[in-house]
């Protein structure tokens, strides 16, 4: 941060107003008396320091120049500070969550057979804990400060509520966003397994910035409206992708179930198909049925004609005609001027379709997808061969990583060739399987099939003698024999972990109580941990050993940082209590108390140096707020095995910022105003320079999610080294482009609109 806060102090030298520069709004409802000296609608910060809602101002108000100095260093030191507690609630903050989520009862099941079982299923849903909780929970420094400004600045919007939240919605999709990219291990991938939802929220996150501009700039011109601000709380609730992720996920099973409701069709047979081009005229066969009395159905047989060249589907027709009747002294014909006793009727044409089964075969495999279990040893892969086995074909093969790797790290890497036989319709390939007892295990690779290679050739021309038409139409259908490669050409397998493996931990871990595993059960545990210097979390060595580490220098440095908070926040319900809920509850009060203090601690840190609000909000106050989003996100990028919930919950928290952050300051705000009589008035400022400006990076940087999404990437997350670093590289100079405008705007060195 102090690169930051340099270029904050060198944003302090003296510009000349930008020409043109709008003129001052209305003063805002009845403001405090010397509210000339705190304005921050011009081009330059203020000196006057104004109370906070918790930390008064520090005395004298008028110091000197190095007074001033050490108190921006007292204020910043003070402002990191409190950024580091902020992150180790945040990690209380987060158990609880799992605590709560994790929460199973216990169901009976009658099958059909009318004997009953017992078993457990989640309470919560996967998608809807971590998309509420999680984009709530986390969201909830940016709301309380919000709500904390208006109420402590006698219900008047200030600059660091609003400011913190348009930095924090740059913050969350851009330096959040990347951290989760460079946090996946490397050859890992995370990719967004429902697409349409979260085109969705992206487009609500946006959206929600849309119409802040909308209902400050157009609708009611720097006045928020009893009538319109409680509208952005249903929004934000329309917005969840829980609700979402049901309207978009049961309508395509209802049109793929029915997908037209058509009527029924009946075929009746001897429908003349469509005429082929130069069909082979067959040999001419004809004979007589008899049927005799009593009987209602015969057969007729026609012979047809097998060889070894491929030709096009052929066709002919069956005719009945010249019915005649008899009795038993012989046939005759009907007399004409009687009633005939029998007659012809539709249909009369039949046609009879010769399917060529000379051509040498379609080949791919049986699915596209294959599940294994990992302790299965060999997987065997069937490739199939249809429309004609005609002639010996060899079909290569080969394995393409995927997030599983070959070379005995997941999987034994196979490379060669199948060789299909005259009238051989089915191989089978072997993949050996590396059993490593991974839980949860997910990863997948790829199985290609190559060109096939036909062993019979066709017609070929002798040197350069040119060929007859015939030779050419012959050349020219032998050609559409040959073998080709089927739509399963490439076919996806997934090892998962052994069920007998992941059943026996499932038992371990409900018998265990997974609040020990994932929380704390005690605050003798909590206080022990807390005065205790740990080593730093390490990846164990390959070859299992378990010894203890010993702290490092570094370990001890840190724990004599952050021993205060620890002790402090070993006060907090561990997360046994109230199945986590004490513990999110106290955390969020915590993190509310938090947020107060450096709502106030940037405020004075501003004015000291003479930073405008509206930049200390949008760079400082926004970075430290937006640690328990990261932290959120960073744990669901590493536990989960796709990308929803980690890139979810960036958009859903800025929604969340947005449409309930300032739905529910404004609202109070608004509400007080009405009762005086008075309307609630917020200086727009250039709103609209701001909004445009993040919603172009956030189109560059949604666009760039969706390129990573390609087959040589893999997924939105994680990634090959070399992509990964220069998407993480890129996010990161969107945001300092962003911080960056947004100054020089602030301080009209640019124009704004």
């Amino acid at each position: 941060m102090a690169p930051l806060a340099l270029v904050g102090v060198a944003l302090l030298l003296a510009a000349p107003p930008c020409s043109g520069a709008a003129t001052p709004t209305p003063s805002l409802p009845p403001p405090p008396a010397n509210d000339s000296d705190t304005s921050t609608g011009g081009c330059q910060g203020s000196y006057r320091c104004q109370p906070g809602v918790l930390l008064p101002v520090w005395e004298p108000d008028d110091p000197s120049l190095g007074d001033k100095a050490a108190r921006a260093v007292v204020y910043f030191v003070a402002m990191v500070y409190m950024f580091l507690g902020v992150s180790i609630i945040a990690d209380r903050f987060m158990a609880a969550i799992e605590v709560i989520t994790s929460k199973e009862k216990e169901i009976t099941i009658t099958k059909a057979n009318g004997e009953t079982s017992v078993g457990t299923v989640r309470i919560w849903n996967e998608t809807v804990s971590n998309l509420t909780l999680m984009a709530l929970g986390s969201s909830a420094p940016e709301i309380l400060l919000s709500v904390i400004e208006v109420c402590g600045h006698n219900f008047q919007a200030g600059e660091l509520g609003p400011g913190t939240i348009v930095g924090s919605a740059a913050f969350n999709m851009f330096v959040v966003i990347a951290v989760c990219i460079y946090v996946i291990p490397a050859g890992e991938s995370r990719k967004i397994k429902h697409l349409r939802v979260f085109f969705v929220t992206a487009s609500w996150s946006i959206f929600a910035y849309v119409w802040l501009y909308l209902i400050l700039a157009v609708f009611s011109p720097g006045v928020v409206q009893v009538s319109k601000d409680p509208w952005m709380l249903p929004w934000c609730i329309a917005c969840r992708p829980s609700y979402l992720g049901v309207l978009l996920w049961r309508l395509p099973l209802l049109r793929e179930a029915r997908p037209d409701s058509p009527h029924p069709l009946q075929h009746t047979a001897g429908d003349r198909p469509s005429p082929r081009s130069s069909p082979s005229p067959p040999c001419r066969s004809e004979g007589t049925l008899v049927f005799k009395p009593g009987e209602t159905q015969k057969e007729l047989r026609i012979g047809i004609i097998d060889d070894d060249i491929f030709e096009e589907d052929e066709h002919f027709f069956v005719r009945l005609l010249n019915l005649r009747v008899g009795d038993a002294q012989g046939m005759f014909e009907p007399d004409g001027g009687g009633r005939p006793k029998g007659r012809l009727v539709a249909p009369l044409l039949a046609t009879v379709t010769i399917l060529d089964d000379d051509h040498a075969g379609i080949f791919s495999f049986q699915d596209r997808l294959l599940h294994v279990s990992e302790c299965m040893g060999t997987v065997d892969v069937r490739v199939v061969r249809s429309s004609g086995a005609r002639g010996t074909v060899r079909l290569p093969y080969r394995t393409v990583d995927g997030t599983a790797r070959g070379g005995g790290v997941h999987y034994e890497d196979a490379c060669g060739e199948l060789e299909f036989g005259d009238d051989e319709t089915m191989k089978t390939l072997q993949v050996k399987i590396v059993d490593d007892e991974e839980y949860e295990k997910k990863d997948n690779f790829f199985i290609e099939l190559g060109q096939p290679q036909w062993l019979n050739r066709g017609i070929s021309g002798d040197g350069d003698r040119k060929l007859t038409a015939e030779e050419e139409e012959a050349r020219r259908i032998a050609e559409m024999g040959k073998p080709v490669l089927g739509e399963n050409c490439r076919l996806e397998v997934i090892i998962e972990e052994s069920y007998d493996f992941k059943n026996t931990v499932d038992k371990l871990i409900k018998k265990t109580n997974l609040a020990l595993v994932i929380g704390t059960h005690s605050w003798r545990e909590q206080f022990l941990e807390a005065i205790t210097v740990s080593a730093g979390d390490e990846e164990e060595e390959e070859d299992g050993s378990r010894e203890e580490r010993l702290p490092s220098c570094f370990d001890y440095v840190m724990h004599f940082l952050t021993v205060f908070w620890k002790v402090l926040f070993a006060c907090v319900p561990p997360t046994e209590y109230c199945h986590g809920w004490a513990c999110f509850g106290v955390s969020i009060l915590v993190i509310g108390l938090l947020t107060a203090l450096i709502g106030d601690l940037a405020s004075h840190f501003g004015c000291t140096v003479g930073l405008k609000d509206s930049v200390n909000a949008v760079v400082f106050v926004a970075l430290g707020t937006s640690i328990p989003d990261t932290f959120a996100s960073k744990v669901a990028a590493l536990q989960d095995q796709c990308a929803d919930a980690s890139i979810g919950n960036v958009t859903g928290s800025n929604a969340v910022n947005v449409f309930l952050g300032l739905g529910v300051a404004w609202s109070v705000a608004a509400v007080y105003w009405a009762v005086q009589g008075r309307p609630f008035e917020v200086r727009t400022g250039t709103l609209a320079f701001s909004v445009t400006l993040f919603t172009v990076f956030a189109f560059v940087g949604i666009a760039v999610l969706l390129y990573r999404r390609r087959p040589h990437i893999g997924g939105e997350l994680g990634g090959p080294r070399g992509p990964k670093l220069a998407t993480t590289a890129l996010f990161l100079g969107l945001w300092l482009l962003y911080i960056l405008f947004a100054s020089l705007e602030a301080y009209c060195h640019i124009r704004g609109f």
